[in-house]
């Protein structure tokens, strides 16, 4: 038997999820909600039926009371309660089900859907933003839209973004999306054509500007530059500050001429395509080189357009790798931040900030362990679980080969691993950061072992077990190796017990430096030793884990194992306060634009010259009137009802992490929309449900800090030995296993943290809560003049919704 446990339990059965509160006063209250609205009317009708019987029990003397109920009902039923509740404030992650299975697998599978699904938002913030800004509308513009939002409400279910479903449900998930393109493209293609031409044919499909998206730039194909000898290239800014972005285009040859919307010129680079890039058999693309420009002062929240046409001239040189050192380092960038790389090819160390850190990037990988699942023992390596075969490392290559290109935009390292890993490590001019666009797979399994692939940063920072992971892109969190801060831990997965989600960035530090990574996609990481970090791009496997996809997490594309591409950004420099912005708020600045650059759209242009271009066509454009401080970002900007816009603004920086960009920002909605009519506005909640001002959270109020740390998810009577849910499909049904563990292996009464109560604690709880009210009254308070009804205040970390009128 199961030990029972005060405190609160989820429990899973009839597709109900039903949460039993055990009062002190051993009586009970049982809420059911339906998770699946498909099944309704079984589930009521279940409900109902089970309600009944139970409730009929009462009259024999049992203290619980089963009722339908809504999350509403039965949040309020909590707080009526009268009873002080836990709190916690660290982290739940990593979770596992039993010693041996530690879901932090799926923080990794899937990867070139996770980077799908990240594009998918991308454009769907795009498609908000033209369709709110559109001159006219036809009738489809609300269908293609609300369609692009729903599937994009799909990509974020917990079995479609992690990738823990079967691969034909993820060629699936990846189909609706492509639709979900498709249909928002006609929206901005057709607002994008009313506003570079003033075209007031709304419904026709005979734009001038064909603004097509190139899906395939990750492997460096578009079909548009390629096939064309003049294109024009729109890239559409969604931030609501001006950026400066280096764009990339895959042509044909290396001459061409690019100019702006005031038809100057253009400096370029011409670089060519990496030779791992060009053998994908299933590329489809005569591309041979990358087109390299500088894109500066892009209209925020709006378009500007180039018109690139190839050359004649003579003056363009064939791009040429620099001749080969094998006696001598290589080194990429200026003065201000460069990178060196040792005889046998490897990254050997960085300098920024006037200092050099011994700094190393390798690709290795972890075989996935294999096992049948009866026992926790014999836990496999799954789309959920991470189980390292012993927990052993392996290199992908002690040499190797690369290829230096340096010119005025951009130098780059060429480097190829093995056969199936290859990486371009790049410094643009004036960056103070290096990209590293890795390519990875198809992963190897001739030998019968799947591969969890990782990338590992290694440097000579003191960072003694510690590290930060960020919360959905938002406030970093503090991560320390082997250690959790509420029990003693006992790991028996010593690696997949240290890893963590890493949804856009992962760093260390010491007192003097400091190294942090970007990722364009989830991935899982850890730092496994000090002054180390370490990202998850990949994994093949071959055996399920018997969490309920009921298959092996070996994706496979045109008969060979997944190909996968993307992007890490490298950060090093001083960890304390420089004089003019912080590293961490320079993170902060370059996460934005990383994740949320422009949108390329591509238009043949071959009946057009650059003149007539230049004459008929508007090619820049903004949609706000003022940009914001570079601290605060446009969340959103989408049209909501008839006359009505929904907007959000977000502080996106921490408090304390800049000196200056950390401050509190302040600016007017209507001299940021001023090309909207603006009447009224009203906030709202986050999710723009509810309106603020009439809107009470429920006060909740914590148990001491005694109880809290030493009375919940404790035992209620002593046990030596427990038993788990049973190893095989464990999510499936409740069955325990006859495998008995020690309870302190599972970090129960005996590992538990004992901290001392403070004798204020409900003083000083409601003093607290009496501050806030008042500090939430005085934001509330709005003077009776019409401009300071428009002012917005954001706190660092905070985002506020309204709800716009227009006439």
């Amino acid at each position: 038997m199961v030990p029972k446990i005060w405190g609160r339990k989820l429990i899973y059965s009839l597709g109900l999820y039903i949460t039993i509160i055990k009062h002190r006063t051993d009586s009970a209250l049982i809420f059911c909600a339906p998770i699946n609205p498909l099944s309704m009317v079984n589930i009521v009708q279940t409900i109902m039926s089970r309600r009944r019987y139970a409730n009929e029990r009462q009259a024999n003397g049992s203290k619980i009371n089963l009722l339908y109920s809504t999350p509403s009902c039965y949040l309020k039923s909590l707080h009526d309660a009268g009873i002080s509740w836990p709190t916690k404030s660290d982290d739940f992650f990593p979770y596992a089900s039993d010693p041996h299975a530690y879901w932090t697998g799926y923080f990794t599978s899937r990867p070139t859907l996770k980077r799908f699904e990240r594009d998918g938002n991308h454009f769907l913030q795009v498609c908000k933003q033209l369709s709110a800004l559109a001159p006219q509308q036809s009738a489809e513009f609300d269908p293609h839209l609300n369609f692009m939002r729903e599937t994009m409400g799909i990509m974020q279910h917990h079995d479609a973004v992690t990738g823990t479903e079967k691969e034909k449900v993820a060629l699936d998930y990846a189909k609706r999306l492509s639709v979900a393109f498709r249909a928002c493209s006609t929206n901005i293609r057709s607002v994008l054509n009313q506003l570079s031409k003033g075209s007031s044919q709304e419904t026709s499909t005979n734009y001038p500007l064909e603004l097509k998206t190139c899906s395939l730039l990750n492997i460096t194909s578009c079909s548009t530059s390629e096939s064309s000898s003049r294109f024009a290239l729109t890239l559409y800014n969604p931030l609501a500050h001006r950026t400066n972005e280096f764009v990339r285009i895959p042509v044909l040859d290396y001459n061409y001429v690019v100019t702006d919307s005031s038809g100057k010129s253009l400096p370029t680079q011409v670089v060519p395509i990496p030779a791992p890039v060009l053998s994908i058999k299933q590329r489809n693309s005569s591309a041979t080189y990358e087109l390299v420009f500088l894109a500066s002062n892009l209209p925020a929240v709006g378009f500007k357009t180039y018109f690139i046409e190839k050359s004649d001239d003579t003056a363009h040189k064939k791009p040429k790798s620099l001749p080969k050192k094998s006696t001598s380092y290589t080194v990429i960038g200026d003065k201000n931040f460069n990178l060196t790389f040792d005889t046998n090819g490897f990254l050997s160390q960085a300098s920024a900030d006037g200092m050099t850190r011994m700094i190393s990037q390798e690709f290795l990988y972890y075989e996935g362990e294999i096992g049948n699942n009866k026992e926790y023992l014999n836990r496999s390596s799954g789309a959920y679980i991470f189980r390292p075969k012993e927990g052993k490392l392996h290199f992908a290559t002690d040499h190797v080969s690369i290829d230096v290109y340096k010119g005025s935009l951009v130098h780059e390292v060429h480097q190829k691993f093995n056969d199936w890993i290859s990486q371009v490590v790049r410094i643009y001019n004036g960056r103070n950061y290096a990209e590293f666009e890795w390519l990875v797979g198809p992963i190897p399994i001739e030998d019968g072992n799947g591969k969890e692939i990782i990338t590992r940063f290694n440097s000579d920072i003191k960072s003694e077990g510690i590290f930060y992971t960020d919360s959905n892109g938002r406030e970093m969190i503090k991560r320390q190796r082997d250690h959790r801060d509420t029990w003693n831990l006992k790991l028996h997965e010593s690696v997949s017990g240290n890893y963590y989600p890493v949804t856009t960035k992962i760093a260390l530090e010491d007192s003097t430096a400091r190294m942090a990574i970007l990722t364009d996609r989830a991935q899982g990481g850890s730092s496994m030793q000090d002054g180390a970090l370490e990202l998850m791009v990949h994994r093949r496997l071959l055996h399920d884990d018997a969490f309920g996809v009921g298959e092996a997490l070996n994706e496979t594309e045109y008969g060979i194992g997944l190909i996968a591409r993307g992007k890490n950004h490298l950060f090093i420099g001083a960890s304390l306060m420089r004089e003019d912005i912080s590293l961490k708020a320079m993170e902060r600045l370059v996460q934005l634009e990383t994740l949320l650059p422009s949108w390329k759209f591509f238009s043949n242009m071959k009946e057009y010259t650059q003149q007539q271009w230049l004459s008929e066509f508007t090619n820049s454009y903004t949609g706000i009137s003022s940009t914001l401080p570079k601290s605060a970002h446009l969340l959103t900007l989408e049209p909501w009802h008839d006359n009505e816009l929904l907007v959000r603004f977000e502080h996106i920086l921490e408090k304390d992490e800049d000196s200056n960009y950390s401050k509190y920002v302040q600016f007017n909605v209507k001299d940021v929309l001023g090309g909207f009519k603006i009447v009224d506005m009203r906030e709202t909640t986050l999710d723009g449900n509810a309106w603020l001002d009439e809107h009470r959270r429920f006060e909740f109020v914590p148990d001491p800090e005694d109880e809290s740390y030493n009375a919940y998810g404790v035992f209620k009577k002593q046990s030596n030995r427990v038993h788990l849910l049973d190893a095989a499909k464990p999510l499936l049904g409740v069955k325990y296993s006859n495998e008995a563990l020690e309870t302190g292996e599972l970090g129960a009464e005996s590992n538990r943290i004992r901290r001392s109560a403070n004798n204020r604690h409900f003083t000083m709880h409601r003093e607290r809560t009496t501050q806030d009210e008042r500090k939430s009254a005085n934001k509330a308070y709005v003077p009776a003049n019409d401009r300071a009804k428009y002012l917005i205040e954001l706190s660092p970390m905070e985002i506020r919704t309204f709800v716009i009128y227009l006439e």
